[in-house]
């Protein structure tokens, strides 16, 4: 049985299952949070794929980058100056990664490697007898006997080895962890003048790079869009979203214009960190982390809000839905990633099936009843509350806060040139289901729409009561479509929430010294166990699962928890920062139009944010909501 499922994930050649999960394993790896974890590693001459392989294409294409203006090798040796010191810490004529072909040596060294000679003895104490003892610490020599001295050398060459054995476990399963993260291949190639270079080894294919973007752009917020097209109405509504579909298409592919001035830009971070400096990777960090922070309270959200309207003969609260979430959490935060990438393709077929049985319903339930298609319910063309239109130009925005991966995903591509190819197709495939559920949501339900449109169709196939006439909602839903959205509605946060909280306790663990890639490097971790290690790093999961209860019950909202990870990270990340990069590189080869139309992109973008997140943040009732 098990060479039969071996045999089954390896069917497809290129595209099977097992390649697809690897790629979604690089694309959803998030190494600008976590840059101590080795990412990349030397290719073999064996690992490097094949075109002909690909059966996508009909011919060989090089793909490789020529005329490399190592713009990232500069940064880093300008970081690396100081004044008045050598001016070698990065030469422009070697390469960025090791030069052994080693597991997991990182293409971009650390401030913590090997190389700084962490965890060797310093050459003046490798002595038996203490060598420098008596002559670099001056009178030491003469308050210490030789007995003593060759004891005090013996208990330090005790305490250097237990350090070093100590160094040796950690970096070991630093590479069985690292085993789960299917790095980027990195190889070293010797252009016509003698410099050696790195270039990635793209492994992903036309398919695999649509189902990465697909499925990184398809979320949870697609439920709320009907409730945005309800604050904003049919005009604005409509408008607004072409703009957001529009615009962070073309900043996507801003990003790979960008991420080819050097073969060495990998992430998102790559590109901040050589366009503003170090601070700004740290900058764009922070904005990944509060990505990812909400999206993980809007999936307990969801999950609370799903089962309170399904199951409300269980008699539980909201909070204590909440709770439940966050103990079945807590044990899929220790599944590996690479299990974790297998169930991802999900996420895609739950929101498809979710959009399916939504129109379904709509299309079955008859003319006369709440949330029928053939009799729509009444809508509006023009926003019927004005204070509540820039809280749906955040949820209008948080379906397309992917571009923190689209690097990853375009650098990990075996032809690159497919790239616009790719983006169009994801983009198209995402506008016209996302357009769906927000049109079919509010012709169903009107103003009656809630925060998300299952709640909707939940409700009515329990048999609530109507909010306003205080009768019980007359329903013709099919049982099996409901079931189908329950189900799916249960997939998408056990299957996302895991990938969403990883980079986060990651983090963590990193700075606390907790993580095997730096054990021995924080001073405070000396001399733990592995058994306290591990109770340590399951406190920092468990408390970052508490974390997102809390947060989530503070914020009960869905639609506003949308609406601020729209307006605070999908505006800053999906438009500001790309074109801010496009303009940092490319200012001397720009037009003036085009300069315009980038500067205009950033200003609009940046004023909505601001209006949306102050609206947001604003209570309900000042706005006229309840």
């Amino acid at each position: 049985m098990a060479v039969r499922l071996e045999a089954l994930r390896q069917a497809g050649g290129v595209n099977s299952i097992d390649n697809f999960a690897r790629s979604w394993q690089r694309a959803a790896g998030f190494y600008e949070i976590t840059p101590v974890r080795p990412s990349f590693r030397l290719a073999d001459d064996d690992e490097i794929p094949s075109s002909g392989y690909d059966e996508e294409d009909g011919g060989d294409m090089d793909n490789t980058p020529k005329g490399h203006r190592s713009m990232l090798r500069h940064a880093l040796r300008r970081e690396s100056q100081t004044p008045g010191g050598d001016d070698e810490a990065i030469d422009d004529d070697v390469s960025i990664a090791p030069t052994m072909a080693t597991e997991n040596d990182p293409l971009m060294r650390s401030t913590h490697t090997q190389d700084e000679n962490i965890f060797t003895i310093e050459p003046s104490l490798q002595s038996p007898f203490g060598g420098s003892y008596g002559s670099t610490w001056g009178s030491l020599s003469a308050r210490v006997n030789e007995s003593s001295m060759r004891h005090a050398g013996r208990l330090f060459r005790q305490q250097q080895q237990r350090t070093v054995n100590a160094a040796i476990a950690g970096v070991t399963a630093a590479q069985e962890d690292d085993k789960a993260n299917a790095p980027l291949l990195v190889r070293q190639i010797e252009e016509e003048d003698g410099k050696v270079v790195n270039v990635v080894v793209g492994q992903s294919t036309l398919p695999q790079t649509v189902c990465n973007s697909v499925n990184t752009l398809i979320g949870v917020g697609i439920l709320a869009l009907p409730l945005a097209m309800n604050y904003s109405g049919w005009v604005l509504g409509l408008l607004f979203f072409v703009f957001a579909a529009l615009t962070t298409c073309y900043t996507a592919k801003l990003l790979a214009k960008c991420a080819d001035v050097d073969g060495s830009l990998i992430t998102f971070a790559d590109l901040a960190f050589v366009s503003f400096g170090p601070w700004a990777r740290v900058g764009v960090s922070i904005l990944f982390i509060l990505e990812l922070l909400g999206a993980c309270v809007a999936l307990v959200v969801l999950f609370a809000d799903s089962l309170s309207a399904l199951l409300p003969q269980a008699g539980l609260s909201l909070d204590a839905w909440k709770m439940l979430f966050g103990v079945i959490l807590i044990p899929l935060c220790f599944v590996p990633l690479r299990w974790l990438s297998y169930t991802s393709i999900l996420g895609i077929v739950a929101c498809l099936g979710i959009v399916l049985a939504v129109i379904s319903d709509g299309l079955i339930q008859p003319a006369g009843l709440p949330g029928s298609l053939w009799q729509p319910a009444p809508t509006h063309l023009w926003p019927q509350h004005w204070a509540a239109l820039p809280i749906s130009w955040g949820i209008m925005m948080a379906p397309w806060g992917g571009h923190s991966v689209f690097p990853n995903i375009y650098r990990d591509m075996r032809h690159p040139y497919k790239y616009h190819k790719a983006v169009n197709i994801s983009y198209s495939f995402t506008f016209t289901l996302d357009l769906a559920m927000a049109v079919a949501g509010f012709l169903m339900f009107g103003t009656n729409v809630k925060d998300e449109i299952t709640r909707n169709i939940l409700l009515s196939t329990a048999g609530s009561a109507d909010p306003v006439t205080g009768l019980a909602q007359q329903s013709a839903y099919p049982p099996a479509l409901s079931a189908i959205i329950v189900v799916a509605l249960a997939v998408i946060p056990l299957t996302k929430a895991p990938l969403n909280a990883r980079p986060i306790y990651s983090t963590l663990e990193l700075t606390l010294g907790l993580s095997p890639q730096v054990m021995g490097v924080v001073p405070g971790t000396h001399g733990l166990s592995g058994l306290t290690r591990g109770l340590l790093r399951l406190l920092v999961r468990t408390a970052c699962c508490a974390a997102f209860v809390v947060v989530a019950s503070l914020i009960p909202d869905f639609d506003r928890l949308m609406s601020l990870i729209g307006a605070v990270a999908c505006f800053a990340i999906c438009l500001i920062l790309p074109c801010a990069f496009h303009l940092r590189l490319f200012w001397k080869e720009l037009t003036p139009w085009r300069k315009a139309g980038d500067w205009a992109l950033i200003v609009v973008s940046t004023v909505l944010a601001l209006v949306a997140t102050a609206f947001t943040c604003a209570p309900r009732d000042a706005l006229g909501l309840d």
